[in-house]
């Protein structure tokens, strides 16, 4: 698929960072967008953004969890009504949220809510329009998975168990579809996206879906937050732009890789992990990880 022009494009996670981005870049690029968030208000301003250089394509938001099947279906069926049409051509599965870190310590609940929303939104979003993608001349499912969907840590001073299980089932179900869809569907390719380090809203937006407004959080809160970061050894801010992630993941599309990195973070963190697995979870790795992809704590 070397243009977008025309092409029916469905959105996951809209409203703010890569979705965002990846709604305003395929607008800009010709298409059609058919976007969901847990946010109207996001939503909107993704909306005004996509259209906002006079693009002549058709642009649509609609509320949906999409750890919630029903509101899937419902977001599916609202989008053939809304565009008029029997197929999409492009799924993008971006919608996750963080949480659940410690599987032994942090609430069941929570746990549950972020393994739910970043692995089951995808098999959910990818059942529900697999019928429409089908319908496609030609079509394409891109599935956001993570590093954390092959080195399963922030770095050994922090637990991220719910997180690295949904990507690593992400990842799995993306590479399974390969000869799934070349035996049974050859005009549906998959990409898989692991992004590194991505400056985005996902930990506000985390906390919103799990109930914690961060402007509600008192400095206690706010200064355990900003120690569990540096602790991970991740820099405060991120290397690379929502808007230069969503580029690249275009271009991975476009270029019909099954398997898009994200970031220098990201290859220099695929090739570290493939040479020295048994060491991917101890401190020296950490340390060799941040030498070689240059993070620097932000103060």
């Amino acid at each position: 698929m070397k243009s977008f022009a025309g092409k029916i494009a469905v959105v996951t996670g809209g409203g703010t960072g890569m979705g965002r981005e990846l709604a305003r870049q395929l607008a800009d690029a010709g298409g059609h967008v058919a976007m969901c968030d847990v946010s109207e208000e996001n939503m909107a301003q993704t909306r005004s953004l996509c259209l906002a250089r006079g693009a002549k394509v058709r642009v649509t938001t609609h509320l949906a969890d999409v750890s919630v099947e029903r509101q899937v279906l419902a977001f599916r069926d609202a989008v053939a009504s809304e565009h008029g049409t029997d197929h999409v051509d492009l799924l993008f599965n971006n919608a996750g949220i963080g949480g659940g870190g410690s599987f032994v310590r942090d609430d069941r609940e929570e746990w549950e809510k972020t393994f739910a929303v970043c692995w089951g939104g995808v098999y959910y979003t990818s059942r529900a329009f697999l019928p429409l993608l089908l319908k496609s001349r030609e079509a394409h499912l891109v599935n956001t998975s993570s590093v954390n969907g092959f080195w399963a840590s922030l770095g050994p001073n922090s637990a991220h168990t719910a997180y690295s299980a949904a990507k690593f089932a992400v990842k799995g179900f993306s590479e399974a579809l390969i000869n799934d869809f070349k035996l049974n569907a050859p005009h549906i390719k998959v990409s898989v996206v692991m992004p590194g380090h991505i400056g985005t809203s996902i930990v506000i937006n985390s906390g919103k879906i799990l109930g914690r407004d961060p402007k509600e959080m008192d400095d206690e809160q706010i200064a355990e937050a900003r120690e569990r970061i540096e602790r991970a050894g991740f820099p405060d801010a991120a290397p690379m732009t929502a808007a230069e992630a969503a580029a690249v993941i275009l271009d991975g599309v476009r270029e019909e890789r099954w398997r898009i990195l994200v970031g220098k973070d990201a290859h220099v963190l695929d090739r570290l992990v493939r040479e020295s697995p048994e060491d991917a979870y101890g401190q020296p790795f950490m340390d060799k990880l941040q030498k070689e992809a240059s993070f620097t704590l932000g103060r």
